[in-house]
């Protein structure tokens, strides 16, 4: 009864804990109209595609729901609130119950899509994703958003930067990081189709695009933007953008340079892998992530798994706490921006001629 009173009554509620709900006062989500909605998504473009994409598979006759704990304007979701009400439940600052009541709302033949800070998700969550949801095989689809540094002066407790690595070691549960909105919209509507629970990594909705509207997406299937025999760079999420400006950069410099988008981390396209260092003699990992039990890590596995010699850089967060500063600073401090990895790539580049 209760539940069925959320899933009927969580479009009056609001979100205190969003700067962009409007505080307790607030009657219900922001109209598309008002100046503070369009603000929201003038900054943040991106914020769009996952509400569209919930749209177009409920218009389809797909049985979605959605939820978020609190940030309905901080991940989009607001549109879709707007648009199904009944179909939308806001629970409030508490993750670990969103998580565990969705796998209940999955057993009842109902689609849950819910989302909140990857933080929150991917950390907080773990152990009702491991059991309520991954455990008990049921289609649930987790979005942890702002991820990485991307939430920049809300600090180290709400970055996160280990999240791959936890959601990778779940047995049955895949992990999936989009470069941009096109493919964050791809990627949830191939989903329908996708047996197993779903954890989307994805940014903060600023991220620039890598894609057209409309690319089709394939789980577990990398996409080659190019080969090189010198240097193949292997990015997830925002590294996609700077691994290629990064690589035409080093071209006009007169390297060799491949750029391989791994947008599913697990199953990892391990033949896209194996390719790629039988054909050039270094290999670097682009992720805002620990270096550890990332996107780096599942590339060492499988080339350790094949014996293969070829070189990997692993770059990302030194296996530290990431400082507290806006995100464009820290991408630059930690040189994930086109021109941090162009400059880690030359050195790397570097010390093999040295070897």
């Amino acid at each position: 009864m209760t539940q069925q009173m959320n899933l009927q009554g969580a479009h009056a509620g609001h979100a205190a804990g969003d700067p962009a709900s409007g505080g307790p006062a607030s009657a219900g989500p922001l109209s598309p109209d008002s100046w503070q909605y369009r603000a929201l998504n003038a900054i943040n473009p991106g914020l769009s595609y996952l509400s569209d994409a919930l749209i177009e598979l409920t218009r389809a006759g797909h049985p979605v729901v959605a939820g978020s704990a609190d940030l309905q304007y901080s991940n989009g979701l607001n549109r879709y609130a707007q648009a199904y009400p009944d179909r939308y439940v806001q629970f409030g600052i508490s993750e670990q119950n969103m998580v565990s009541a969705a796998a209940g709302l999955a057993t009842t033949g109902h689609m849950p899509f819910v989302a909140t800070f990857a933080s929150f998700l991917g950390l907080l969550c773990c152990e009702q994703i491991r059991m309520d949801v991954a455990y008990t095989k049921l289609p649930l689809r987790l979005i942890g958003h702002h991820t990485g540094i991307s939430l920049g002066f809300y600090g180290t407790s709400h970055h996160a930067t280990e999240d791959i690595a936890t959601m990778r070691a779940i047995a049955g549960l895949t992990v999936v990081s989009p470069a941009d909105g096109p493919q964050l919209a791809a990627a949830i509507k191939a989903s329908v189709d996708w047996p197993e629970p779903i954890y989307f990594r994805i940014g903060r909705g600023r991220e620039p695009q890598v894609y057209e509207d409309g690319q089709p997406f394939t789980f577990g299937q990398a996409i080659v933007h190019a080969e090189g025999t010198d240097l193949t760079l292997v990015a997830c999420g925002i590294g996609v953008r700077a691994a290629l400006d990064a690589a035409q950069a080093l071209r006009e410099e007169g390297h060799s340079v491949g750029v391989i988008d791994m947008p599913t981390i697990k199953p990892l396209d391990r033949a896209a892998v194996l390719r790629a260092a039988g054909g050039c003699r270094l290999m670097i990992t682009v992720e805002e992530h620990n270096v550890l039990g990332g996107l780096g890590s599942a590339v060492a596995e499988v080339l350790a798994d094949e014996g293969l010699g070829v070189r990997l850089y692993r770059h990302g967060i030194q296996d530290e706490y990431s400082l507290i500063a806006p995100p464009t600073t820290l991408y630059a401090h930690y040189r994930l921006d086109a021109e941090g990895v162009a400059q880690v790539a030359r050195e790397q580049l570097s010390k093999r001629k040295q070897g």
